[in-house]
């Protein structure tokens, strides 16, 4: 699903012009990240959490050559999903 097909799944729902939805979107993926980036962690209520996480520093192979070649630790954001989204739709 893109984003201008959530909007308008979204607006449909909601009795909301597309416009108000889209702002309400831009709005919370702005918190999401600002959230992230100072607490580590969002909980989404029945879709599950957003967290950062670091990641160590490791040994990769070059899948072309083989070689070997260092991967830097770095921070990376993981979502785990709710057990009660599992459920529903598995």
């Amino acid at each position: 699903m893109t984003k201008s097909q959530m909007i308008a799944a979204i607006a449909e729902e909601s009795k909301q012009s597309k416009k108000e939805v889209n702002a309400v979107l831009d709005a919370f993926n702005e918190v999401v990240i600002k959230t992230l980036k100072k607490e580590k962690k969002v909980k989404l209520q029945g879709l599950g959490i957003l967290a950062v996480k670091n990641r160590k520093a490791r040994i990769g192979r070059n899948p072309a050559t083989g070689a070997e070649i260092k991967i830097p630790a770095k921070r990376v954001v993981k979502f785990r999903v709710a057990k009660d989204l599992k459920d529903k739709v598995l």
